[in-house]
């Protein structure tokens, strides 16, 4: 089969949601995506947008997704690539898709200077997990990820700045 990764359009839109569902699903939080179409259409593709995505096809029939947004290291004072999401359908798994993706991603990183290429993988998908390693990859096991959202987020833009 022929392999193709390209930048996604705004026809896929769609498309991309239904992996995000897919995704959200093989990661056991079905009912977390609130995302929409308009939502997702304006992350990557309105004036300003702050994200970017990749789509993987198998002789034409999109069979994946990457989504990644570009952050930057104080440190190495130059941007990284964070990558957000890696899907793939499940037939298309073992198929070189994922290896394909992170070529280039990492093409990418490189061609943008960026110091680094990051992305989370949950502790237990042990297969995602090899599958990184395999490629050179190395957890980063001293640092914890802290989130706020919804109403936590809102309670601490609320809070007053120091007398």
């Amino acid at each position: 089969m022929s392999l193709r990764i390209r930048s996604a359009i705004p026809a896929d839109v769609p498309t991309i949601l239904r992996f995000i569902r897919e995704l959200a699903e093989y990661e056991r939080e079905p009912d977390a995506v609130v995302a929409t179409d308009e939502l997702i259409h304006t992350a990557l593709f309105d004036e300003g947008h702050v994200a970017h995505c990749l789509i993987a096809s198998l002789a034409g029939v999109p069979v994946g997704f990457a989504l990644y947004f570009f952050n930057f290291s104080t440190w190495l004072g130059r941007s990284g690539l964070y990558l957000e999401d890696l899907y793939v359908t499940p037939s298309a798994r073992r198929e070189g898709v994922g290896r394909a993706f992170l070529a280039e991603l990492a093409r990418i990183a490189v061609a943008r200077n960026c110091g680094r290429m990051e992305w989370p993988v949950l502790d237990w998908n042990e297969q995602a997990i090899a599958f990184y390693r395999a490629l050179g990859a190395c957890p980063l096991s001293e640092w914890t990820v802290y989130r706020l959202t919804g109403d936590t987020l809102e309670a601490a833009a609320r809070l007053a700045p120091p007398t």
